[in-house]
């Protein structure tokens, strides 16, 4: 594995300016993207690293159509990816034929990481709408982690996130009513939002209602019922794929 060495990275200075580090590479790590927050420390252990080298040879950029797959079930796992543009759905399909939603990213989200187990990817990660990620080489990911202590913890974070996301996914399934599940679902659809930037009150949803319903567990006809109860109660007003939600507080006590 090719060892990345550290140093100063700068772009040539215009004339009479002095050269500056650059944040190179920062928004091509695994993370939350918001273009107004100052620097994380990620960036800032990153830009002493090589701008040329970190652009040629950990980060790529890949454009993936909708309806086709970043990569599929058993596929080896070499790469992580950071969402750019579009949006994701990782599925797993079982031994009866049955596709069931697991997840969906991002921009600024990760994809990949349930290769790390086996060194094979166990779901498939499907395109919503024409999207572009950033390929990040996990050997050399992981070599920077050893080099750099920000990145290895900020890449823990990543990790610690992705079993919080299970967790709560697997006891909204066991404990909670289709209207709660809804509900739920449509919050954590604000909050991530939010989280980028965009608004947290309206939205499009970039997947339909049955694979909403997949991934809540509730059958489609389901879903469609539950949007209607929660609009005729004054908590979102839907149409089609667009959502705005008129009383969260509402929302977050159902």
């Amino acid at each position: 594995m090719p060892s990345v060495q550290l140093k100063p990275a700068t772009y040539p200075a215009a004339s009479g300016q002095r050269s500056v580090p650059s944040p190179a590479f920062s928004h091509y790590l695994p993370g939350r993207i918001a273009p107004s927050s100052p620097a994380t420390p990620v960036a800032k252990a990153v830009a002493l690293l090589d701008p040329n080298y970190l652009q040629s040879i950990i980060c790529t950029t890949r454009r993936v159509k909708r309806g086709n797959a970043l990569y599929r079930t058993h596929d080896p796992f070499e790469s992580i990816y950071t969402v750019r543009a579009g949006c994701f759905k990782t599925v797993i399909t079982h031994r009866d034929g049955k596709v069931q939603v697991t997840g969906f990213q991002f921009m600024g989200e990760t994809l990949g990481l349930d290769g790390l187990c086996a060194e094979r990817h166990n779901c498939d990660a499907i395109a919503l709408e024409d999207s572009e990620v950033s390929v990040i080489r996990f050997t050399l990911l992981a070599s920077l982690c050893h080099q750099v202590s920000s990145i290895q913890h900020h890449f823990y974070r990543v990790l610690s996130g992705e079993i919080v996301r299970e967790s709560s996914h697997m006891m909204m399934l066991g404990t909670m009513s289709a209207e709660q599940r809804v509900a739920a679902f449509l919050l954590d659809l604000s909050d991530r939002m939010k989280a980028r930037g965009y608004s947290a009150v309206d939205f499009n949803l970039r997947m339909t209602r049955e694979e909403m319903g997949s991934y809540l567990g509730i059958k489609l006809e389901t879903v469609s019922r539950m949007f209607s109860k929660l609009q005729k109660q004054g908590l979102v007003d839907a149409n089609g794929k667009q959502v705005r939600i008129v009383n969260r507080p509402g929302l977050s006590r159902l």
